[in-house]
């Protein structure tokens, strides 16, 4: 009784932004996400990255957190709704890029054309640059994952720490990078 009544009170703290009640409760139930997103996606890469997406998500948005329901099932929903998000984009992804291919090769030479090049690669310019505006210890773990594709584990050797101070750094490199990234579209 008395490890839910912590779990209450790391609840409330998180909801009035107490950063160190949000490593609690995301050390708490990574095993319980992770799992769950492994299960799902049967990649660890990826059930890793849904994983982060989905704390840096549900910390988000604490606040609407209704205590009449366990904390594990909201988190495990996110972390569904995620998921489902993310094949609803590969679909229509796959899909787009099948119909795309279909009519290029009716219109004209399927052949990548110089433009197309040049647009990626200012893309990756541009992203590239974004991230080394980012304070160091997040440009860092942003590297790691997302450049050399390190797996948490592998990141907290490399950085010398442990994993749920890179999985924290990680959830607020992506937060501050989309950030960042919103803000040169408006």
């Amino acid at each position: 009784m008395a490890a839910v009544n912590t779990l209450r009170e790391k609840i409330l703290l998180a909801q009035k932004g107490d950063q160190h009640a949000f490593r609690h409760l995301l050390e708490f139930y990574w095993n319980d996400v992770y799992g769950f997103m492994l299960q799902r996606t049967q990649n660890e890469n990826e059930a890793e990255d849904l994983t982060v997406r989905c704390f840096g998500k549900a910390f988000e948005k604490i606040t609407t957190y209704n205590p009449d329901f366990g904390f594990k099932t909201w988190l495990t929903t996110i972390a569904k709704n995620l998921h489902i998000d993310q094949i609803r984009k590969e679909t229509i992804s796959a899909v787009t890029t099948e119909t795309s291919q279909e009519i290029a090769q009716n219109i004209a030479d399927s052949s990548p054309h110089p433009e197309d090049d040049l647009i990626r690669k200012q893309r990756l310019e541009t992203l590239l640059s974004n991230i080394k505006t980012l304070k160091p210890h997040y440009r860092d773990v942003i590297q790691l994952k997302y450049l050399h594709e390190l797996t948490i584990k592998q990141m907290a050797k490399e950085l010398h720490t442990n994993e749920s101070t890179v999985k924290v750094k990680l959830m607020r490199a992506r937060k501050l990078l989309a950030e960042i990234l919103a803000n040169q579209d408006t």
